[in-house]
């Protein structure tokens, strides 16, 4: 038995140790196969490439269109220009009426909230006969949304946007209308507080400004500080124009204007909450030398002496 496991033994060994016709066949054919799929990838790179390339030529030129638009937009975009924020005085680190920021985040007593009518602005601004020849358009504490349409009644005009410092916090109308100073001069010397003013470099002439002020008719509006603020300073940048040039001042507000600066007989027209004003620049220099309150003695105890002595001295020289 042993012989026969022996002998049958032998002959299956070379059997398994040789490979099939088919075996031989299968490998070739994987082979193949494998070689054409990294031939697939070799010619896949470069085509992959090309059409990449073919995008970012796409791409580059639709930004170049968008570029290209853009810059034609703002050549045909309003002349608006952004006066020089330096104020005078104070020290107060808010400003009013910046162009490309948020008018909330500015001081909140200057923030107006009243809807403008359009169509009492237009027929208002109307009543200027020559308003083709403006040179300058100063505008006044006005949101941003609200700047364009200014473009279209004066659209050959150069629009100024004016900045204003705000008041200090501690500035109230107590402070700028006591109920008693020293007038005797006794102790101090009363003063009031200097406001922040306007800063414009004069070019372009303005001869027009238009300010929108604000009006808390749930206070006491007729003592609000920063309304007056903006009145004073709007009558400021008018008192600077040079000889009898005429400018003329427009209020946006549903509250009256201070009739100490812009009286009845200055108003050119009115319609709803648009309020239009031709002031006497001469009268106007002169009211804006006096103190902004009554917080100042409109000529000091010392300077009055010397008036009185200086008159005295007059009358007795024509009278001897």
């Amino acid at each position: 038995m042993r012989g026969m496991l022996g002998s049958s033994a032998n002959p299956i060994e070379p059997r398994l140790r040789v490979s099939t016709p088919s075996e031989e066949a299968n490998k070739k054919k994987l082979l193949r196969s494998k070689s054409s799929r990294d031939g697939e990838k070799v010619l896949y790179s470069p085509r992959q490439e090309r059409v990449l390339n073919c995008k970012f030529t796409t791409l580059k030129l639709v930004l170049g269109i968008i570029i290209l638009g853009a810059f034609l937009m703002t050549l045909h975009s309003p002349t608006i220009y952004e006066a020089e924020s330096a104020s005078t005085s104070g020290s107060g680190p808010n400003l009013v009426n910046r162009w490309t920021r948020d008018i909330t985040a500015a001081d909140g007593r200057y923030v107006s909230l009243l809807a403008i009518n359009w169509d009492e602005v237009s027929k208002v601004v109307n009543r200027l006969t020559d308003r083709n020849d403006y040179r300058g358009i100063g505008l006044l504490n006005f949101h941003e949304s609200e700047i364009g349409q200014w473009k279209l009644f004066f659209p050959d005009a150069e629009h100024v946007l004016l900045n204003l410092e705000s008041v200090t916090s501690d500035v109230t109308w107590d402070t700028l209308y006591p109920e008693w100073i020293d007038e005797e001069e006794e102790y101090e010397v009363p003063t009031c507080p200097t406001l922040p003013t306007i800063q414009f470099s004069g070019k372009p002439r303005i001869d027009f400004i238009a300010v929108k002020l604000p009006c808390n008719k749930s206070g006491e509006w007729s003592r609000d500080v920063a309304r007056l603020h903006l009145q004073l300073a709007a009558a400021g940048l008018a008192a600077t124009a040079k000889g009898s040039h005429a400018v003329h001042i427009l209020l946006v507000t549903d509250c009256f204007p201070t009739p100490n600066l812009f009286s009845c007989k200055e108003l050119v027209a009115r319609e709803g909450n648009t309020w239009l004003y031709e002031p006497n620049l001469h009268t106007l220099r002169d009211k804006l030398h006096l103190p902004v309150g009554s917080c100042e003695l409109a000529v000091p105890l010392k300077a009055k002496g010397q008036l009185d002595s200086s008159s005295t001295l007059s009358i007795n020289f024509r009278n001897p």
